[in-house]
């Protein structure tokens, strides 16, 4: 039983590894190219293939498949792409912005691969808190994460055309709905009764978070 139960172990570890390598690998490429203007295009065209990639990854370390679990992907993923809907047509919750080609097939002038980045950012920062007792302590350490990493990632975005702001100007009230809106999203995270436990979660997030500070270097000065 003993050797059973450290097979299985070694098994795991030797996953994980694998897929934290291939975490590293997809961005590491990912930002080489990115940073090389004759490649750029090409690569931009991977965006969505990149976030999907990094979704499947995540789910493949997934534990806690019950009923709940699926009712919260799906709140994460049509709450951040309802947002953003209410965003481009209004000029409500964010500012005023569109989105360009980058990002690929959108629904109603969104990209549908918004609401799996929507999803997997409320994911990997929920797991950083998930050990703090308190929902609402935890889903506000949430949202500050989030609105920080969208600070990381903005300046980024708008020079790679994921979106356009108008007057090229990125307003207070970006944050502000950012993180109203991903508290909120987090609050039914923690409020959902599943495992959240996810070994690669945090090893995925601080990969995005260097990758799109490394950026901030690379591409929005070239």
């Amino acid at each position: 039983m003993h050797q059973v139960a450290s097979d299985r172990s070694d098994s795991f570890t030797l996953r994980l590894n694998i897929a934290r390598a291939v975490v590293i690998i997809l961005h590491l490429v990912g930002l080489i190219g990115l940073s090389l203007p004759e490649y750029r295009d090409w690569f931009l065209a991977l965006t969505p293939v990149q976030l999907l990639s990094s979704l499947i990854l995540l789910l493949l370390f997934h534990r806690g498949w019950n009923d709940a679990f699926p009712i919260v992907a799906a709140a994460a993923f049509w709450i951040g792409f309802g947002a953003e809907i209410i965003g481009i047509h209004t000029g409500y919750l964010f500012g005023d912005y569109v989105y360009g080609p980058t990002l690929g097939p959108k629904l109603w002038e969104v990209p549908i691969v918004i609401g799996v980045n929507w999803f997997l950012l409320i994911y990997t920062t929920g797991e950083v808190f998930r050990k703090i007792s308190n929902d609402y302590y935890a889903a506000f350490l949430g949202a500050c994460a989030m609105t920080a990493i969208d600070y990381i990632i903005e300046p980024v975005a708008v020079a790679l055309d994921f979106w356009f702001w108008k007057n090229e100007l990125i307003p207070w009230t970006n944050y502000l709905g950012w993180f109203g809106v991903s508290f909120f999203i987090h609050l039914i995270y923690r409020k959902a009764n599943f495992e959240k436990a996810n070994p690669l979660a945090v090893w995925l997030l601080m990969t995005l978070i260097l990758f799109f500070t490394i950026l901030n270097f690379t591409v929005t000065s070239s």
